[in-house]
């Protein structure tokens, strides 16, 4: 008899310690959640234990936005403007170091124009609002065309078309004006007349043209765009892979050094995404052929 109470007592102990092992909530080693379970499964080798605290900010960290995009902005914005970039230049996905939206400080002086031509080949200028751009907002003509809202501290403003470079020593942020250009705002006799400029996008402007450069075949050729609303970003031609993109040189044409697309279709892309296509555009060199389009206003 004492056998068989012995017996029934082994029994209900180990069930009772099975009961203890396999209860909601146990205290076993597996017990951490399916939280740590989950950090551990991608901890990298030798991370060492993951704790609450470090589940909670990889959680954490999983659910913020990235503010990778923003930090990009901010190291991409010209040096001549000093601070974060405004959230206005996050429109212009393929703009240079002349955002929009954005204010640069810096001097105007005056230079003889002339005709208006410049480091830019635009050619000749019935309006001399114009002005040349500093050697490193100039960008290796990326400013070509560009148009720009100049205020002085006098209160006196005017809106110029970049059509000229400013070599060193420029500074960032520096307007060299047309003398007619900056007789606006003060006396030549100034010199030097502190500014801050914007870039615009005009109102008021009828279609773009085009313009083979001077020598260009079927073999080789330059295009260059005019009138254009918004600052160019991509020029591209079509070939018979696809659309291939020229690069553009300092004096603002974009080539084609093997001939390819020369005389096609071409399609043309502003600092805002902005695409136009034109056909139908001879190979004719050095004449300014106008089209229908012209980029929206931003």
């Amino acid at each position: 008899m004492s056998t068989s109470i012995a017996a029934a007592l082994l029994a209900v102990g180990v069930l009772v310690c099975l009961a203890v092992a396999f209860r909601p909530g146990g205290g076993g080693p597996t017990d951490a959640g399916p939280a740590v379970a989950a950090a551990q499964a991608g901890a990298a080798p030798g991370a060492g234990p993951v704790t609450a605290s470090s589940t909670a900010a990889a959680a954490s960290a999983a659910a913020r936005p990235s503010r990778a995009g923003t930090a990009s902005a901010s190291a991409s914005r010209s040096a001549s403007t000093g601070g974060a970039a405004p959230a206005g230049s996050a429109v212009a996905p393929l703009a240079g170091r002349i955002k929009p939206s954005v204010t640069y400080h810096g001097v105007a002086t005056a230079y003889a124009a002339a005709d208006g031509n410049g480091a830019c080949l635009f050619g000749p200028s019935g309006d001399l609002m114009i002005a040349a751009m500093n050697y490193t907002d100039y960008e290796s003509s990326k400013a070509c065309g560009a148009y720009v809202l100049v205020r002085a501290a006098n209160g006196s403003s005017l809106t110029v078309r970049i059509v000229n470079e400013c070599p060193l020593p420029c500074a960032p942020g520096q307007l060299d004006l047309s003398q007619q250009a900056f007789a606006r705002l003060a006396n030549l006799s100034v010199g030097r007349l502190p500014i801050t400029w914007t870039l615009l996008s005009p109102a008021s402007l009828g279609p773009l043209s085009l313009r083979y450069q001077t020598g260009s075949t079927r073999w080789w050729c330059g295009i260059q765009v005019i009138g254009h609303r918004n600052p160019v970003a991509l020029l591209e031609v079509r070939t018979a892979g696809g659309w291939r993109r020229l690069p553009r040189t300092d004096y603002n044409y974009f080539v084609s050094s093997d001939g390819s697309g020369c005389g096609g279709p071409i399609r043309i892309t502003d600092i805002y995404g902005q695409q136009l296509t034109v056909d139908g555009i001879a190979l004719r060199p050095n004449v300014a052929q106008p089209t229908n389009v012209q980029f929206a206003r931003h």
